[in-house]
C-alpha cells in the first residue's frame, strides 16, 4: 500500500467514516437501521452505538475511541433524545472532537425542531429539568450538555419534514459520500511515488474514449494495488454517472458469496434503489439490464477467481459506452484468461522514494535522518526491498524508539520475520496447488537468483511439471525472470517461504523437509538428528571460510528422501557410506571422495556437479542413469576415467575441463544424440577419443589444450546444430573430408594446431 504523510489528518487514518448517534427508544428498529443500512451498502463504513441497556450515563472507553476514530458523527435528533443522559454524554465528547480537531459533524431533525434543541425549550426543557433533578450536584455535566446541544442545533442539518424515509436517507447518504470524495483529492497528494504510477495507469485506461475498457493492475502483495486503484478512482468519479468500489472482493466473496458483491454493485450505482435476489443468475441479469446504458467506473479490489469478473463485470454490453473497470490482482492469468485490455504492472519504490516513505513513517518527516539511524536505516530498506508495505510497517514500528532499540528490532527481523507482512504475502501462497507449492519452496530455500533452464531441469527430475508450475508463479507475482534468464523472487517473499518451512517443525530442525541456514544445517548433521523428512540441504560454512566441517560415515544415512543436496563449503567425509537414491540434485564443489558410496543408485539423478573433487572414478561398475541431462567434473584433477555413458542417453551437458590425468574417453559419448555441450578444455592428457561421433544435438565442442590429441574423429551424419568447435592447442595432424558435414559451423578455432598441415577441401563447404 502506498503512505500518506503522518501529519495529514486524512479521512484515510480514520477507523471509521461515520460515527451514528441515536436514541435507540424511538428510532432503533426503523429510520436509524434503515439509514444505518444505506451507509454500510454505499461503502460508507459506520460505528453503531445501540445502547439498549443504559446503567447511568457514562460512556464505555470504546464508545469515546469510536468517535475518536470517525471522520464525522451523524446525530438523529428524535423526539427522545435529550431525554437520554447516555446521548447527551456522546454528545458532549463529538461536541469536544469537533472543536479540538476536524470532525465534522451531521445533525438530522427527525420530527424535531431545532429552535426547540437550540432555545432548549418544549419537550428539551422537560428532559433537562429531569437531568438537572438527577445531577444536582454535578452542574458542569448539565452545563456541557446543554452548550453541546445549542452548538449542534445551531448547524444546518437535514430535516424530515414529512418526506419519504427512503427519499429522506437517499439524500442523506447522498450529501455523507459527496463530503467524503471531496477530502480524498488533497489526501492523495502526498502519497509516495503515486504520481508517475497514476500516469502510466490512466495511460492504459484511455479515460477519453468512448468504449468500455477493462484494465487490469496485477502484482505481488504490499506493493500499492489497492491504493493506486482508490486513487484513480476518487479522481476518475467526475466523469461517470456510476460509481463502485467493491474492496476485498476474494474476502468478502469467501465470506458473504457473490451475491451479495452484486448487490452491492447495484447498490452504489443505483443508491435510491434496493435489490432483492439470490443468485448470481438474477444479478447478472439485473446488472446487464440496468447499467447497460449507463456510463460507469467499477473497481473490483483484490480478484483472485475468474467466477469473480463473469459475475460482477461480465461481458463489456453489460455497461454503457465509455465505461471503465478496474480490476486488481496478484494473478496475471486470470486477467489474460478474461482478455482484459491492458495489464499495469506497477514496480517496488525505487530508492529515493522508499527513503522518503521510510523517513515519513519512522521519523515523521520526509527528509529527516539521524547521525545514529543512517545505517540502521540502510538495513532496514534493503530488507524492505522497496516494498510499500514492508516500509510502511517496519517505519511505523520503529518510530520513537532509539538506535539501541532500533538495532535490536533489526536483529530480531534478520531471525524472524515481521508477522504482519508475511500473513499478508502469504495469501498468494495458500492459493497454489501443492505442486506449485512445492516448486515456490524449493526456488525460496535453494534456487533464488539461479539460471532458470538449471532449476527446471531439476524440479523435472522432481516430478513437479515446471513448465506450467513456474508460469504460474510468475503470473501469481510470486515470481519473476530476469532478462539474463535468471529466476529471481523479491527477498520477503523468499522470506515468507522459508517461514513457513520453519513453522512446520519449530523445534525439530531435523524434521523439515528443506534446511539451508547454516545453525539449522550443522545442528542436524554433527547431533545427528537427521530424519526422513528431509527433501533438501545446503551445507555453506560463509562465517567462518576456511574452517573445515568433519562428517561421520553416515551423516546422510536417515536422509531416505533427499533429493537436492548442495554443498559450498569444505567436508571430511573421506569414507562417506551413503547418499539417498532419490537424488535429482547433486552439487557438491570439492567433493572430497575418491569414488561415490558404492551403495549409490542414483537412478533419478538429473543434475550432477562435482566440481574441482578429489573423484578419481565416479563408479566402478555401470550403473543406469537414464535421467541423468548435466555431469561437471570441470577441475577434477585426479580423475583417470570417464564413465560409460551408454546408460546416459539423455545427457545434455558434459564438462570435463580440467581433468588434467584424465586419458581415455569412452566411445559411448559419441552417439549421446541429445547432447548440446562437451567440453574437454585443458585435459592435457587425453590421448583417445571416439574414431566417429554423430552427435545429432551438439552445439558447442570444446578441445582446447587437448595437447596430446592427436585425431579428431569422423562425423557421422550432418550435425547441423553443431555451431562451434575448439581445436586450439591441440596435436590434431589432420581434419577427416567428413568436417565438410557441419554445414552449420559459424566457428572454427585452429589457432596454434603445430601439427596440422593441411586442411580437406571439403571444409570450403
Amino acid at each position: 500500500m502506498l503512505s500518506l504523510p503522518s501529519k495529514s489528518s486524512s479521512i484515510s487514518r480514520q477507523k471509521y467514516d461515520v460515527f451514528l448517534s441515536f436514541s435507540g427508544e424511538d428510532t432503533r428498529n426503523n429510520f436509524t437501521d434503515h439509514l444505518y443500512d444505506a451507509l454500510k451498502r454505499s461503502g460508507i463504513v459506520t460505528f453503531r452505538d445501540d445502547p439498549r441497556l443504559e446503567v447511568g450515563e457514562e460512556l464505555a472507553p470504546e464508545l469515546f475511541k469510536a468517535i475518536q476514530q470517525s471522520w464525522c458523527s451523524v446525530i438523529i435528533f428524535s423526539k427522545t433524545y435529550a431525554f437520554s443522559g447516555w446521548c447527551l454524554e456522546e454528545l458532549a465528547e463529538i461536541i469536544k472532537q469537533k472543536n479540538k480537531k476536524d470532525h465534522k459533524v451531521f445533525p438530522i431533525f427527525y420530527d424535531v425542531d431545532p429552535y426547540n434543541l437550540r432555545k432548549q425549550k418544549e419537550k428539551v426543557e422537560k428532559a433537562f429539568a429531569k437531568h438537572e433533578e438527577r445531577y444536582k450536584e454535578d452542574k458542569d455535566k448539565i452545563r456541557r450538555w446543554r452548550n453541546a446541544l445549542t452548538q449542534v442545533a445551531n448547524i444546518k442539518g437535514c430535516h424530515l419534514n414529512n418526506r419519504h424515509e427512503t427519499e429522506f436517507i437517499g439524500d442523506i447518504v447522498k450529501k455523507i459520500s459527496a463530503k467524503l470524495c471531496e477530502t480524498f483529492p488533497i489526501v492523495h497528494d502526498g502519497l509516495v511515488g503515486i504520481s508517475s504510477r497514476l500516469e502510466e495507469l490512466y495511460a492504459k485506461i484511455d479515460i477519453g474514449e468512448d468504449d468500455v475498457r477493462i484494465v487490469g493492475i496485477c502484482e505481488m502483495g504490499g506493493i500499492g494495488k489497492t491504493t493506486l486503484a482508490r486513487v484513480a478512482y476518487t479522481r476518475m468519479s467526475p466523469h461517470f454517472e456510476g460509481k463502485s468500489f467493491l474492496a476485498d472482493v476474494r474476502e468478502v466473496s469467501n465470506k458473504y458469496g457473490l451475491v451479495s458483491l452484486q448487490k452491492q454493485l447495484l447498490s452504489q450505482i443505483l443508491s435510491e434503489e434496493h435489490f432483492n435476489f439470490f443468485n448470481v443468475h438474477e444479478g447478472n441479469a439485473l446488472i446487464n439490464h440496468r447499467l447497460s446504458n449507463k456510463k460507469v467506473l467499477v473497481v473490483l479490489d483484490d480478484v483472485d477467481n475468474l467466477q469473480h469478473l463473469k459475475c460482477l463485470v461480465g461481458r463489456r454490453d453489460w455497461f454503457g459506452l465509455g465505461s471503465r473497470i478496474i480490476v486488481t490482482t496478484r494473478d496475471e492469468h486470470l486477467l489474460r484468461s478474461y482478455r482484459v485490455d491492458d495489464v499495469y504492472k506497477p514496480t517496488t519504490l525505487n530508492a529515493n522514494d522508499a527513503l522518503q516513505l521510510f523517513n515519513l513513517k519512522a521519523f515523521n518527516s520526509e527528509t529527516r535522518l539521524e547521525n545514529d539511524f543512517i545505517e540502521l536505516s540502510k538495513h532496514v530498506l534493503k530488507y524492505a526491498g522497496g516494498l510499500s508495505l514492508a516500509l510502511e510497517v517496519f517505519g511505523s514500528f520503529l518510530c520513537g524508539r532509539d538506535a539501541t532499540q532500533w538495532r535490536s528490532a533489526i536483529e530480531r527481523l534478520e531471525r524472524d520475520s515481521n508477522k504482519e507482512i508475511i500473513e499478508r504475502l502469504q495469501i498468494s501462497f495458500d492459493g497454489l496447488d501443492q505442486t506449485e507449492q512445492n516448486i515456490f519452496l524449493d526456488i525460496a530455500c535453494f534456487f533464488n537468483g539461479e539460471e532458470k533452464d538449471f532449476v527446471m531441469k531439476v524440479l523435472d527430475g522432481c516430478e513437479f511439471f515446471p513448465n506450467i508450475g513456474i508460469d504460474v508463479l510468475i503470473k501469481k507475482s510470486l515470481l519473476k525472470v530476469y532478462k539474463d534468464n535468471k529466476l529471481w523472487m523479491h527477498d520477503l517473499l523468499q522470506e515468507m517461504g522459508r517461514k513457513i518451512v520453519r513453522e512446520k517443525s519449530v523445534d525439530e530442525r531435523g524434521k523439515r523437509c528443506r534446511l539451508w541456514a547454516e545453525r539449522d544445517v550443522y545442528h542436524v548433521l554433527i547431533e545427528n538428528t537427521a530424519t526422513e523428512m528431509i527433501e533438501g540441504m545446503i551445507i555453506d560454512n560463509k562465517r567462518e571460510m576456511n574452517k573445515t566441517l568433519t562428517l561421520s560415515a553416515d551423516a546422510f544415512l536417515k536422509m531416505k528422501r533427499l533429493r537436492l543436496l548442495r554443498v559450498f563449503c569444505r567436508l571430511n567425509c573421506c569414507d562417506l557410506t551413503y547418499l539417498s537414491n532419490e537424488l535429482r540434485l547433486l552439487d557438491w564443489t570439492g567433493c572430497p571422495l575418491r569414488s561415490l558410496p558404492s551403495s549409490f543408485q542414483p537412478k533419478y539423478i538429473v543434475i550432477l556437479l562435482l566440481p574441482y573433487s578429489n573423484i578419481e572414478q565416479l563408479w566402478t561398475e555401470n550403473i543406469p542413469l537414464y535421467k541423468l541431462k548435466v555431469l561437471n567434473l570441470e577441475g577434477s584433477k585426479n580423475l583417470i576415467k570417464a564413465p560409460d555413458f551408454t546408460t546416459a542417453p539423455n545427457l545434455e551437458i558434459l564438462v570435463l575441463e580440467g581433468c588434467t590425468r584424465l586419458i581415455y574417453v569412452h566411445p559411448s559419448v559419441g552417439v549421446l544424440t541429445r547432447l548440446k555441450l562437451l567440453n574437454l578444455r585443458g585435459c592435457k592428457s587425453l590421448r583417445s577419443f571416439p574414431t566417429k561421433i554423430g552427435m545429432e544435438s551438439l552445439e558447442k565442442l570444446i578441445l582446447s589444450d587437448c595437447s596430446k590429441l592427436q585425431s579428431f574423429p569422423e562425423i557421422d551424419g550432418k550435425m547441423e546444430c553443431l555451431l562451434r568447435l575448439y581445436l586450439d592447442g591441440t596435436s590434431i595432424q589432420q581434419l577427416p573430408s567428413s568436417i565438410g558435414n557441419l554445414s552449420n559451423l559459424l566457428l572454427l578455432n585452429l589457432e596454434d594446431c603445430r601439427n596440422l598441415v593441411s586442411l580437406p577441401g571439403s571444409i570450403g563447404r
